[in-house]
């Protein structure tokens, strides 16, 4: 799985997508999540993939064993390279979710999702009812997902070092919460630029608006993708 910068496609029509992907004129590694594909379903993924990029679906499925399994089973038959579950669903839906994953295709990376970048300590606390720190519930939820067999997960910048040494480098990190020097956090709390997530750990790094809602996509890609590969 390559380690280009993932661009977060949130828009909410394939037109606006390919609008978008018609300012670039390379391979990209883009992720489809949930207000894109529920309104434009499996075929955005076969067009996307007939222009030669890579796809993240993030779905974050999270439901019983079997349930999250059967679904894994239909989502394997896209041509998808990295899909996520949550791993607050429990070790039993992990493996099921890789059992789902894999049935009809062996190449497929699954990853889970720990906590959220919007999570903060306090909701961590007062509304989960997890009295940990973060960096240690984070890290438990990793370590059932590695038991489980899965690929990576899904955590901020900020946790990647403390699960690169429990766990190991080839255990995938991807991390959204990614913000370029001088621009908006949006609703992203645990955040850091390009450059700081490389130097702490995360495998794969993911960025939404900071490129699709710059004046200037292709050239906040390449910002980005230089900070980041540097």
């Amino acid at each position: 799985m390559n380690t280009l910068p993932i661009i977060a496609l949130d828009f909410d029509s394939s037109e606006a997508v390919h609008t978008f992907l018609d300012q670039f004129d390379e391979p990209l590694f883009v992720k489809i999540g949930m207000e894109l594909f529920y309104q434009t379903g499996p075929d955005l993924i076969a067009s996307i993939k007939a222009r030669g990029h890579d796809i993240f679906l993030d779905l974050k499925l999270h439901d019983i064993p079997n349930t999250v399994g059967k679904a894994m089973e239909g989502l394997s038959k896209l041509n998808v390279d990295l899909v996520n579950v949550h791993a607050a669903g429990g070790t039993d839906m992990m493996k099921r979710a890789v059992e789902g994953i894999r049935k009809y295709n062996d190449n497929i990376q699954i990853i889970a999702v720990t906590q959220l970048t919007s999570t903060t300590e306090e909701v961590l606390h007062n509304e989960q009812n997890i009295q940990s720190s973060i960096e240690a519930a984070v890290l438990n939820y990793a370590q059932l997902a590695k038991q489980s067999g899965l690929d990576g997960v899904v955590c901020s910048p900020l946790e990647t070092s403390l699960l690169t040494n429990a766990l190991g480098s080839e255990f995938l990190k991807v991390t959204p919460g990614i913000r370029p020097e001088g621009t908006s956090a949006d609703d992203q709390k645990r955040i850091t630029t390009p450059h700081q997530a490389k130097a702490l750990g995360s495998t794969h790094i993911v960025v939404g608006r900071p490129i699709t809602k710059s004046d200037n996509p292709v050239e906040s890609y390449h910002k980005i993708k230089e900070s980041w590969l540097s």
